[in-house]
């Protein structure tokens, strides 16, 4: 009888993987409600503005989409063929799609009514976007073209052509709008400047291009095609600085978060993917029941909108704490209680605190005035430290008020010192001589009875009289001089006018 050894099996402990706070974030995205489109979902797009509605572009219709209760509000199906690309202008008021006849069309918002139709592309047009000034619209087709049209016009102002298969992908830089970028099925990305229409750098991504992202200050561009996307240097002249390939299958709309901190990809294996563009590592990664073939997260980032080709619209929201939607009790309007709500209220841990603006009081020469204290007034801008300019102004100020003998009035020695001896430093700029002339002889008109008895004064206004004397003197030599260059110019002239004469008559 054979004997069987008793085989032991030792158990491994499983590390477990905590959460990071990264994934912590994206897993509060929870479903909010998964929604039937008639056909694949090819384009989902939010506005730019508050309440961020979003539109929905599938089949022949573009629907635009509740932020608040994720219903539809506008129903727009005025298309002759499939629609691509519904995008709503930064104000809210118009949308623009194209659809598979080549057609691009311009829709008011609130009405539905068509306002605008461009007729110029042969084949089926997926990329239609506003520029940045919304009276242009840039748009890809699978001609091989890239068009920028005029609204009011109706007409292309730029037509750009170099690619060599279908334009699906382009996108326009909000900070330099002369710079747009487009992808092609000929495996290339293209960067457009617009003020020459040509082609500033192409690159080459190994796999028909499907989107592409461009960062705010158009150093670095993302290219999606195939599994892989790949990041370039554009002022390096289009280097590759990394490529990454976690998708099994080919990557079929890619956007960024608001900060441009994170890349989100949905791709046709059925994930989403969130890549940290520090490292361009995975962060999280979501599951979905079907191909991912759009995707758009809101601008406050509460939203996360997914489009599958089974016609499924799945809508994940993120809900705030318990502690934001709280609804806090408000006082009575008037009652002390009304008057301190918020007097504890420490803010959070990553909030921003911006110091109060300190209030800065009236100088004390402008409280003087304002209280009619002129003398006072006055003598708060005779210091030493004070600019001749803030003096001078002060003056012409005390003269616009008529208020001037009573400001220099009634002073003693001690405090007529500092005017006398600010007319005797300025007297002779020219940009106060006139003014400080005019409060010389106020001075003088006030004083002159007295001045022999003030031995500090007196010899004050001989200084002031001194000075004067000796720039009228200066003056005079000066007219002299001026005299007598105007003298030999004018000598200097008819002779050479008479030499021009005699050359003429020979």
């Amino acid at each position: 009888m054979s004997s069987y050894k008793k085989l032991s099996i030792r158990k491994f402990a499983v590390p477990i993987v905590k959460d990071t706070e990264e994934s912590k974030f994206w897993k509060k995205f929870k479903i909010h409600s998964t929604l039937s489109e008639t056909a694949s979902v090819t384009s989902i797009k939010f506005s730019p503005i508050s309440p961020y509605d979003f539109a929905v572009t599938s089949s022949t219709h573009v629907q635009i989409y509740s932020s608040q209760n994720f219903k539809v509000k506008k129903n727009i199906s005025r298309f002759n063929d499939i629609a691509y690309c519904g995008t709503i202008r930064n104000d809210g008021k118009l949308l623009v799609a194209g659809d598979a006849t080549g057609l691009i069309q311009v829709f008011d918002t609130n009405s539905r009514a068509i306002l605008r139709t461009m007729r110029g592309h042969d084949l089926p047009v997926h990329i239609t976007r506003f520029m940045p000034n919304n009276s242009q619209i840039f748009s890809c087709s699978d001609d091989k073209s890239v068009r920028i049209w005029d609204i009011p016009g109706q007409e292309a102002t730029s037509i750009l052509q170099g690619h060599q298969d279908y334009v699906r992908a382009g996108v326009i830089n909000n900070d330099n709008p002369h710079l747009v970028l487009t992808g092609s099925y000929d495996q290339t990305i293209k960067l457009w400047d617009l003020r020459s229409n040509t082609c500033a750098i192409s690159m080459v991504h190994d796999a028909p291009v499907e989107d592409v992202l461009m960062f705010s200050n158009g150093g670095m561009i993302v290219s999606a095609g195939g599994p892989t996307i790949t990041v370039w240097d554009t002022i390096a002249g289009g280097r590759v600085v990394r490529s990454v390939s976690n998708h099994q299958k080919t990557i079929t709309s890619m956007c960024f978060n608001q900060s441009q901190s994170r890349i989100i990809t949905g791709s046709l294996d059925h994930h989403v993917k969130i890549y940290d563009v520090q490292d361009y590592e995975v962060v999280h990664s979501i599951r979905y029941p079907s191909p991912v073939l759009c995707l758009a997260l809101s601008p406050d980032e509460k939203s996360l909108i997914t489009g599958m080709t089974c016609g499924s619209l799945t809508i994940r929201h993120r809900k705030t704490s318990s502690q934001e939607q709280r609804e806090i009790k408000q006082p009575k309007v008037g009652s002390y209680q009304y008057f301190t709500r918020g007097r504890t209220y420490n803010g959070m841990q990553d909030d921003f605190i911006i110091e109060a603006k300190r209030r800065y009081h009236l100088a004390s020469y402008d409280n003087y005035l304002k209280k009619f204290q002129y003398s006072n007034a006055l003598d708060a801008v005779l210091t030493e430290t004070t600019n001749a300019i803030l003096t001078v102004s002060m003056l012409q100020e005390l003269i616009h008020r008529d208020v001037l003998r009573i400001a220099i009035a009634g002073r003693d020695d001690a405090s007529l010192e500092p005017l006398i001896k600010f007319l005797i430093r300025w007297i002779n700029d020219p940009r106060y001589t006139s003014l400080l002339c005019d409060v010389g002889e106020v001075i003088i008109e006030i004083y002159a009875p007295v001045i022999d008895s003030s031995p500090l004064i007196k010899k004050l206004i001989e200084s002031l009289h001194a000075k004067v004397k000796r720039e009228v003197a200066l003056q005079k030599e000066i007219s002299k001089v001026i005299g007598s260059l105007e003298m030999v110019f004018a000598k200097g002239t008819i002779s050479a006018s008479e030499m021009t004469n005699n050359t003429t008559s020979f």
